[in-house]
C-alpha cells in the first residue's frame, strides 16, 4: 500500500522585500538634510557674507516646513496610501536640490530647505504606513528586522550627515550638500514608480472628508509659534498671542469634526503615546544641540575645518549602528530607554570638560558614547509609537513623531544660538552643556515610572 504524501502546511507570507528600497530611501532624505548642513553653516556664510544668525534660517526653514508637513502629509497618506505623496515629496526634492544648486543668495537657498522641508515629509509616514500594510497582510504582529532597518538607516544618515557634508564640501564646495538631492530625488522617483503599491482613487465624498480647516488651524499655530522660538524677542510677543488663538481653534474644530485631522479625544486618552512625543522631543533636542551646537563649537572654538570636524563625529555613525543592530531585534524598549537616556546625561556632562586646547581624543570619545543614545532611542521610541499608536492612523501618528522631534531640534537651534553667541566658545558650550544635562534628566524621569513601555513590548515575529 502506498503511503499518501504528507502535506506540508501553506507557508506564511512574506514581507515584500521590493518596498526596502524606497522605503529605507524615502525615509532618510529628512535625515541626510537635517544633518549635512550642519558643517555646512559656516562656510555658505563665509560665501555670501551671511552672519550665524542669518544662515541659522536654514536650518530653522527646514524644520519648520518639516514639523508642520509631516502629520499633513501623514495622514494624506492614511487616505490616500503612500504612493502619489511619495512621489510627490520626491520631485519637490529633486527640485530643491537643483534650486539650492544654482542660488544666488541666501534667501533663495532660504526657499529651496522649505521646499526640501516639505519634499521629504512623505518618506517616513509612507514607510511606517507600507510596513503595517505588510504586517496585516503576512500576519506578522510587528516585523523587527524591518523596523530596525528603518531606524538604522535613519540614524545612521543622521550621524554620518556632517561627515558626508564635509567630505562634499571639500570636493564640490557648500552647493554640492544640496546637489545631492537630485540624484536621490530621481532614485525616489523611479523606485516609487516601479515598486509602491497603487491605491484606489477617493471619490468625491471621501475626500470631502479631509480637515481642511483642522489643517490650516493646525499649520498657524506651529508657524506662528515657530517663528517665535526661532527668533525670540519681546516686540515678537503677538506670535505668541496668534499661536494660542489658532491652537484655541483647532482643538474646539477638532473635537468637534467627525473625521478630526488630528483625534485629540483618542489623543487624550493614550497618554503612552503623548509620552513617547515629549520623549522624543527631548531626544531630539539634545541630539541636535550636539549636532550643531558642537559641531558649530569645534569649527569656531577648537578651530577645527568642516571635513576634520565631520570626520570627529564619524565614530558616533559606527557606535550608533552597532548599537541598533545588536539590540534592534530585542523587544525590551523601557530598557533601551533607560541606557539611551543615561548615556545622554553622562556624555552631556563631558562636555563640561573641554576647552579650546582639548586633545583630539577626547571630543573622539564624546562622539563614540554618543553613539549609544543615538542607536537606542529613536529606535526606542518608534517600536513604542509602533504599538501604541492607533492602526487606521499610523502615518500621521509617525508624522507626528516627526513633529516633535523638529520641535526638538528648533528648540535646540534657539538654545544654541542663544547660549552659544556669534562666537561658539567653550564658555558657551558649557552653557549649552548645563541646559542639555537638564533635558537629559527630565527625559530620564519621564521613562523610569512609565510601565507602560514594558506593556507595549510584545514579542516580534519574523
Amino acid at each position: 500500500m502506498t503511503a499518501l504524501p504528507v502535506e506540508s502546511p501553506p507557508r506564511a507570507p512574506a514581507f515584500d522585500r521590493t518596498l526596502i528600497a524606497p522605503l529605507i530611501i524615502g525615509a532618510v532624505l529628512n535625515p541626510i538634510n537635517s544633518s549635512i548642513i550642519a558643517v555646512a553653516l559656516v562656510p555658505i556664510g563665509r560665501a555670501l557674507g551671511a552672519s550665524p544668525a542669518e544662515t541659522a534660517w536654514l536650518v530653522s526653514a527646514l524644520y519648520l516646513a518639516t514639523a508642520i508637513g509631516q502629520p499633513v502629509v501623514g495622514r494624506l497618506v492614511d487616505m490616500f496610501g503612500p504612493r502619489r505623496l511619495y512621489l510627490v515629496g520626491a520631485s519637490l526634492t529633486a527640485l530643491a536640490g537643483l534650486i539650492g544648486t544654482l542660488a544666488p543668495n541666501l534667501g533663495v537657498l532660504v526657499v529651496a530647505r522649505v521646499i526640501l522641508g516639505f519634499g521629504t515629509c512623505a518618506g517616513y509616514p509612507a514607510a511606517m504606513y507600507l510596513i503595517r500594510s505588510e504586517s496585516r497582510r503576512t500576519g506578522q504582529d510587528s516585523p523587527a528586522s524591518i523596523l530596525t532597518m528603518l531606524a538604522v538607516s535613519s540614524q545612521t544618515i543622521l550621524v554620518i550627515g556632517p561627515t558626508l557634508g564635509g567630505l562634499l564640501i571639500g570636493l564640490g564646495g557648500w552647493r554640492s550638500t544640496f546637489t545631492l538631492n537630485i540624484p536621490l530625488g530621481i532614485a525616489c522617483l523611479v523606485l516609487a514608480l516601479l515598486y509602491l503599491p497603487k491605491h484606489t482613487p477617493l471619490d468625491q465624498k471621501e475626500r470631502e472628508h479631509l480637515d481642511y480647516a483642522g489643517i490650516a488651524l493646525f499649520a498657524g499655530t506651529l508657524v506662528a509659534l515657530l517663528l517665535f522660538l526661532m527668533e525670540p524677542a519681546t516686540d515678537l510677543w503677538y506670535l505668541l498671542v496668534i499661536a494660542a488663538a489658532a491652537a484655541a481653534a483647532f482643538v474646539v474644530r477638532e473635537r468637534r469634526a467627525n473625521d478630526p485631522f488630528v483625534d485629540l479625544r483618542l489623543l487624550a486618552g493614550n497618554r503612552p503615546l503623548v509620552v513617547t512625543y515629549l520623549r522624543s522631543l527631548l531626544a531630539a533636542l539634545i541630539s541636535y544641540c550636539f549636532l550643531y551646537g558642537y559641531t558649530q563649537w569645534m569649527e569656531d572654538g577648537r578651530a577645527l575645518s568642516a571635513s576634520q570636524a565631520g570626520l570627529v563625529l564619524l565614530p558616533m555613525f559606527g557606535t550608533g549602528i552597532l548599537v541598533s543592530t545588536l539590540t534592534g531585534r530585542r523587544a525590551e524598549i523601557r530598557v533601551k530607554l533607560l541606557v539611551g537616556a543615561v548615556s545622554q546625561v553622562i556624555v552631556c556632562a563631558m562636555l563640561l570638560l573641554l576647552n579650546d586646547h582639548s586633545p583630539i581624543w577626547m571630543l573622539v570619545l564624546i562622539a563614540v558614547i554618543l553613539g549609544v543614545p543615538q542607536g537606542l532611542m529613536s529606535l526606542a521610541n518608534q517600536n513604542a509609537l509602533y504599538h501604541q499608536a492607533d492602526p487606521e492612523r499610523i502615518a500621521s501618528s509617525a508624522g507626528l513623531l516627526r513633529t516633535f522631534m523638529y520641535l526638538g531640534a528648533i528648540l535646540s537651534s534657539v538654545a544654541s544660538g542663544a547660549l552659544l553667541g556669534d562666537q561658539a566658545d567653550s564658555l558657551g558650550l558649557h552653557h549649552l552643556a548645563i541646559f542639555m544635562i537638564v533635558a537629559a534628566v527630565l527625559a530620564t524621569v519621564l521613562i523610569v515610572p512609565d510601565r507602560s513601555l514594558t506593556l507595549a513590548t510584545t514579542p516580534h515575529q519574523e
